[in-house]
Parts: C-alpha cells; structure tokens; sequence
C-alpha cells in the first residue's frame, strides 16, 4: 500500500473495517465498498467504492491487488461506480483524492473523465514523511462512458 497508509495494527484495521460493514443506502456518510472478483475464479482482487460527504457530492476510492492492477479491473469498475453514483446514488460530483506519485490511479481517474483539479501541498503524512495530494473532480458532462452504456 505505497500510497495507501502505513502499517497499522490488526486491531485497529478489524474496528475500520467493522465501521463499514452496516447497510448503506444512497447519501449514507460511510464507505460503499464494493468488492472486484474474477469472473471465472471469484477471487477477490480489490475493492472500489464512494462516500458521501455533501449532499449530492463523493468521494471515490479503489483498491486491487497488486497481481491485479494493469489489467483493467480498477477501469471497469470505476466506470460501475460512476454510472450508478450518476443515475441512482443521488451524486452530481464525484471527487478523488491521490497521493501525488501515484500514475497508476492518475492515470485510471483521468482515463474515466476525471479532471485534476489541484494539488494541497505537505498534506498527508506517509512513510515518514509528508506527501502532496492531487485532488480530482468529475460531472457527467465530463464522464467516459463505456459505449454499451452510453447508449
């Protein structure tokens, strides 16, 4: 998790994990996270989910292993969450905050229509020592949709 978090211990990653596991409905202020399988092995390979934190704006997140990235999981399930968090979550805006460094999910954010908005400087604290962040935004207008969808 280079661009995750620190190492944390079991007991505190069990109560922030437990924190996520009641009903979520749409404008529910905790996570919705959904987990990405292998369509023929149902494996689990990440996760990808939102959170409301206005009204009719969220944040985005995402997850995979690492034997999983790069080959289009992260992709097709941001464009999911995308199309349900515009049609049926009760969304306007969504938001994604990255580590700056991390190309990999620049580069995912912006190929789903994400536009990088800005960078808060000496904002998060990992491994050690203080990280920027990018700060990504997305409207349907400016959404990717995959060609089956947007039909």
């Amino acid at each position: 998790m280079l661009y995750i978090a620190d190492s944390r211990p079991l007991a505190e990653i069990r109560e922030a994990f437990d924190s996520r596991l009641s009903p979520w409905t749409p404008g529910a202020r905790h996570w919705l996270c959904l987990i990405v399988r292998d369509r023929q092995t149902h494996e689990p390979l990440g996760m990808t989910g939102y959170r409301h934190h206005e009204d009719d704006c969220a944040e985005v997140g995402f997850l995979f292993t690492p034997q999983a990235q790069g080959k289009g999981y992260g992709y097709e399930s941001l464009q999911a969450l995308c199309d349900f968090a515009f049609s049926a979550g009760g969304v306007r805006r969504l938001t994604a905050t990255v580590t700056a460094g991390n190309i990999a999910s620049k580069s995912l954010l912006q190929k789903t229509g994400f536009l990088l908005e800005g960078e808060l400087r000496e904002c998060y604290w990992l491994n050690g020592r203080w990280h920027n962040d990018w700060l990504f935004g997305l409207l349907p207008r400016d959404y990717h949709r995959p060609a089956a969808a947007a039909g």
